[in-house]
């Protein structure tokens, strides 16, 4: 059964998106698929249609190393563990906690200003026989 791979182009100053050429490989020439595909690749224009710079079909296996996938001696594919650099997020964060941990201490200052002042007033009201 055939393969569509892709390969990609080094990108030029011209270039809108990434420069690419479709392969495809293990198709044999004596299949009526091939015959079709020979037609849209002479008639059909594919690679603009595709936004390809050319379509390269062969019959063998072609590899492509860009396009392998790493394996580990155990078959299964090669995992990449990436960890971001969380500095800056840290530091936003305690930012963050500093300004919450301002804003309790003044609500909470400013609501003891009251019940010290009511309480202030009460004794006062009590002294004066105003209760």
């Amino acid at each position: 059964m055939a393969r569509l791979q892709i390969l990609e182009l080094p990108e030029g100053s011209g270039d809108d998106r990434p420069p690419f050429v479709l392969v495809v490989d293990e198709m044999p020439a004596d299949e009526p698929s091939f015959e079709a595909l020979r037609r849209d690749l002479t008639d059909g224009n594919l690679a603009a249609r595709t936004g390809a710079r050319a379509i390269l079909v062969f019959e063998d296996t072609i590899d492509i190393p860009a396009n392998e996938v790493p394996v580990e001696p155990d078959g299964y594919p090669l995992t990449f563990r990436v960890e971001g650099d969380f500095e800056q997020f840290r530091e936003q964060v305690q930012e963050e906690i500093r300004k919450a941990q301002g804003e309790v201490t003044r609500s909470l200052s400013k609501q003891n200003q009251q019940v010290f002042s009511e309480e202030q007033a009460k004794h006062l009201r009590e002294i004066t026989g105003d209760a």
